[in-house]
């Protein structure tokens, strides 16, 4: 995960969600039989209890008839996301969530973790929420079934950005 140390960094993304990322992708990983991918029924949140009010699991559906990519919904979103999105987003489908465009990138990020068989890992501006100022650092983690194809995906998000607003009023 160097290039998300150095993603990272670069965005000036606090420490503590780069550790946090580090976390999940360190118990994803430990999850993993070879090249192996884990699959939903092995996690247990009790091993990543801390991380989940931002923590998602995406299915990934069969692609529609007049598209090659396979559809995404929301199955969970954690609690911490509400404040995120302004609203409940589990059972979502990506276009009930997101704008057009937010909703097209997406689709592609997911469907790189599907057909790449990898985690990845980016940052996405907010401002289709009206909150530019704000990103999410985000990771997602691709989950095997039985037959070892990826039919869901462990996201994780950690808002960074401005924290807080200054009053501009300095003591004496």
């Amino acid at each position: 995960m160097l290039g998300h140390l150095d993603m990272a960094a670069q965005i000036g993304a606090p420490a503590a969600a780069v550790r946090a990322h580090e976390e999940l992708f360190a118990y994803w990983a430990s999850l993993k039989a070879g090249a192996r991918l884990p699959g939903r029924r092995q996690l247990d949140p009790a091993a990543m209890k801390r991380l989940l009010p931002t923590v998602s699991l995406i299915d990934v559906g069969r692609p529609a008839r007049d598209s090659a990519r396979p559809e995404f919904r929301m199955r969970l979103a954690g609690t911490g996301l509400y404040g995120v999105y302004g609203r409940e987003i589990t059972g979502r489908r990506l276009g009930d969530i997101y704008s057009a465009a937010a909703a097209d990138y997406w689709r592609v990020e997911l469907g790189k973790v599907v057909a790449e068989r990898r985690p990845a890992v980016g940052v996405h501006n907010l401002a289709w929420r009206g909150a530019a100022h704000l990103s999410i650092l985000w990771l997602r983690l691709p989950l095997a079934s039985d037959s070892g194809d990826i039919d869901m995906i462990l996201g994780f998000d950690a808002v960074v950005g401005m924290a807080q607003m200054h009053s501009g009023i300095r003591a004496a």
